[in-house]
């Protein structure tokens, strides 16, 4: 090394790559420092680090001087990939590998290679659990006290990460990986899910380099609300079959494939979430029709249970001494169900069955992938079964559309029959009865939403990395929570903390590394995590050295109401579990030990007042409707033209619970015209105003509007076939009063002349379906008719919009 070289590794190790600290390692530097091929390791605690200085020499010409490249920053040697697996909805007893009758191959290889966890905790809820996963922080903390879609003006829940949460997409980016993320990101606040962004809450500003997925809570498996990065995609239009489920995986597969070919030596992170199994329930015929030939369900939601918590015992997942914990009162025993109750609801539970296989078993493919790469020994795995408990938001019958749910409307038994031959497919956005999820959960009580109890917060998890987890098939007891998942990818990378990320000082992080759990020596080691506490929706919890204080749940997460919810915090009946011994919190001790209650109540709000959890609030529809940061905030009149399309409900005219009017200034070319003029929804609910398409040649160029109430109800008003020229189309609505969902009489006009009048006596109360978009001059993912009128999307309109005018009441 010459004089210069020498000085410039030496001011470069003083001013930039300091020594890794906290136990984590030294620095290492491959290759000498200014040379192309020059590669070091960094300390870690700026991220991202400053740039060094130019230590060659700079001359009048460049013959007498001497280059100096900055070494590429690289992770530790041995740090290894991360695939971070986590399903959606799927509760604790669902996948085989914790005991249930739906078989998860995929799940089970990662278990017999490595470890299951047992003892292992979210948060109840979609986008709060998925803050914590990324950002190693409390839900609170991480902005997310509850889903997106409800978020409020209070620090623990305005849907918004703060910039002193870093992911760990960011920290290992900076640190020299590749950072991916497929599948589900609800962790977009709704109105900044547009083109008008700003990105920086997006995957892509977070720290993941490549985003393929969709935003929000669900999405259809046939017609998702798909981003590449930050670009609407729809490469399923033209292609019946196509799901994401397989879609996502070859996605995945094919980017993991091409970094190993251009970049061999560089580890990756690949986030990878599909939907299932939260509702749409979507898998393909060929899976329902292989889940149905094994007759899973047929004995129903209370003999599951019992067939799961025996698969439990047997396998070791739970202990000797655990009890199967009583079914509730709220749900009505399959023994009292009627014949065609019964067949509805297995069917639900098939479809439901057929979509957790089919995950695995693309998931499946991902893993193998891996192997197939040469990767899988330097791969650590992890693979949580669900983000929350089984979901119970299909209501007690179940629904063939969710959003039926989602607007408080209950569809009766025999109604659902229309949609059984087809059930699961794109004609269906479809959930199962409320029974299933408490099965789904055994042997714990209650379901998503409850972070109270352990059916909200139990989640299956395996992990494998041969070589560093050797025990494999072994099972580990210890409590853990989500919020221990970023600590335990870091210290397998020996990567610290930042103390700073993009400048911003980093607040630490509240999770533990599990990575103790990994030895065989350590099998029954105390857990490193002592205390944890839960809250969502006023529902609470505490756990402390194997003791949990929990409420009673006020209200039945199945029964959406408007009714106003008790008192928060005076409104609640306390419970007492020593889950040490009582594991699925069977015995409740809090009549016999009131000051080990208080003792754990005080712990509770100690918690809470450190993590934001306060202030509280138990209200869902008030939260629903609050008013939030939103482009459309204030205004009533909206003016287009031309087309736009993929306009997220946020950012769109709102026509729900008022009256309206829209107006469109239209021109129809020779040989007239066909097609959507502006719409938002689709086959599941919501409106459109279009030129009817015909059929063979036939009633083509009419003018309709549609109104879709939830795939339950379609009203038309229809008007004359537009003439070439200019022509001016109005639909006026007049609600017929204030509050939700109320009907009205709207008035179909052309040029002046009233063509239509109808009524109708409700409308959508809460909430279009939210993977649809408001789109003009063409229609994304599916049509709001189904079958008068019908049409194929994208239905592009074949005049020109000169001017199209929403105004609201």
């Amino acid at each position: 090394m010459n004089l210069i070289k020498h000085f410039a590794a030496i001011a470069v190790l003083s001013v930039y790559w300091l020594p890794v600290s906290q136990g984590v390692g030294a620095q290492e530097i491959n290759g000498v420092l200014g040379s192309p091929e020059a590669t070091t390791t960094i300390d870690g605690k700026q991220l991202p680090p400053p740039d060094p200085a130019f230590r060659g020499v700079v001359k009048e010409k460049a013959s007498e001087s001497t280059p100096w490249w900055p070494p590429r920053v690289v992770p530790p040697k041995g740090a290894p990939n991360i695939l971070l697996i986590m399903t959606d909805d799927a509760g604790f007893g669902a996948p085989g590998t914790f005991g249930g009758v739906i078989p998860t191959p995929a799940m089970d290889r990662i278990a017999q290679s490595g470890l299951r966890y047992t003892n292992f905790h979210s948060t109840s809820l979609c986008s709060p659990t998925r803050a914590a996963l990324i950002t190693g922080r409390n839900h609170h903390v991480a902005g997310f006290g509850v889903v997106a879609e409800i978020a409020t003006g209070f620090p623990g829940y305005d849907s918004i990460i703060r910039k002193e949460n870093g992911t760990v997409g960011a920290i290992l980016k900076n640190n020299g990986y590749a950072t991916s993320w497929f599948g589900k990101d609800h962790n977009t606040p709704f109105y900044q899910a547009s083109i008008a962004g700003p990105f920086d809450q997006w995957p892509i500003g977070m720290g993941f380099d490549y985003f393929y997925g969709f935003v929000g809570g669900d999405a259809s498996q046939w017609q998702p609300n798909l981003f590449r990065n930050t670009t609407a995609i729809y490469p399923f239009q033209g292609k019946p079959g196509w799901n994401l489920t397989t879609a996502m995986a070859d996605e995945a597969i094919q980017y993991m494939k091409g970094l190993k070919e251009i970049a061999p030596g560089k580890p990756w992170l690949v986030y990878y979430v599909p939907g299932g199994t939260h509702a749409p329930h979507h898998p393909t015929k060929e899976w329902v029709d292989k889940i149905s030939a094994m007759h899973l369900f047929d004995g129903g939601w209370n003999k599951l249970r019992e067939t799961i918590f025996a698969n439990q015992k047997r396998l070791g997942i739970m202990p000797a001494n655990a009890q199967l914990t009583p079914w509730p009162k709220g749900l009505p025993e399959w023994d009292t169900l009627s014949w065609d109750q019964k067949k509805l609801f297995i069917k639900q539970a098939d479809v439901y069955g057929a979509y957790l296989a089919y995950t695995d078993h693309e998931i499946g493919r991902v893993i193998q992938a891996v192997d197939d790469l040469g990767e899988l020994d330097n791969t650590l795995i992890i693979y949580i079964g669900g983000d929350n408990g089984a979901s119970p938001e299909g209501m007690i019958n179940g629904t063939p559309n969710e959003f039926t749910t989602f607007n408080g409307v209950p569809v009766p038994v025999k109604d659902q029959f229309l949609w059984y031959p087809f059930w699961g497919s794109e004609r269906t956005f479809p959930h199962f009865s409320a029974g299933w999820a408490w099965a789904m959960d055994t042997p714990f009580k209650w379901v998503k939403q409850v972070a109270s109890h352990f059916g909200g917060t139990a989640q299956g998890v395996a992990m494998s990395w041969p070589g560093h987890i050797t025990d494999a098939g072994g099972i580990r007891r210890q409590f853990h929570h989500i919020i221990d998942i970023v600590p335990t990818i870091l210290e397998a990378a020996h990567i610290p903390v930042p103390e700073t990320l993009n400048g911003i000082k980093q607040r630490p992080m509240d999770g533990v590394s599990m990575a103790y759990t990994w030895s065989k020596e350590n099998a029954n080691a105390p857990s490193h995590r002592t205390t944890q506490y839960f809250e969502m929706l006023g529902n609470r919890a505490i756990y402390h050295d194997g003791w949990v204080a929990a409420t009673t749940p006020a209200t039945l997460p199945w029964e959406l109401s408007t009714a106003t919810p008790p008192d928060v915090i005076t409104g609640y009946n306390w419970e007492l579990y020593n889950v040490a011994e009582d594991p699925t919190e069977f015995n409740d001790l809090a009549p016999k030990m009131p000051d080990k209650l208080k003792e754990m109540q005080d712990l509770f709000y100690a918690e809470a007042k450190k993590h934001d959890v306060l202030p509280m609030d138990n209200s869902t529809l008030t939260r629903w409707n609050a008013p939030r940061p939103s482009l459309t905030a204030g205004r009533k009149v909206f003016t287009y033209s031309g087309g736009l399309i993929g306009v997220p409900p946020s950012d769109a005219p709102s026509i729900l619970d008022k009256s309206y009017t829209i107006t469109a200034e239209v021109e129809i070319p020779d040989g007239g015209a066909e097609g959507m003029i502006v719409t938002e929804g689709g086959r599941f609910g919501g409106y459109g105003l279009f030129l009817s398409k015909g059929e063979f040649g036939f009633d083509r160029g009419k003018v309709v509007f549609l109104y879709n109430l939830l795939d339950l109800k379609r009203t038309m008003w229809e008007g004359p076939y537009l003439e070439p020229g200019k022509h001016t189309i109005v639909f006026d609505f007049k609600a017929s009063g204030e509050g939700l969902g109320k009907g009205g009489t709207g008035v179909l006009s052309v040029d002046g002349q009233e063509v239509a009048t109808n009524t109708m006596d409700h409308t959508t109360p809460v909430t279009f379906p939210e993977d649809e978009t408001f789109d003009i001059g063409e229609d994304t993912r599916t049509g709001v008719a189904m079958v008068e009128y019908r049409y194929d999307v994208p239905f592009n309109f074949t005049g020109k919009i000169d001017k199209l005018t929403f105004t609201l009441e």
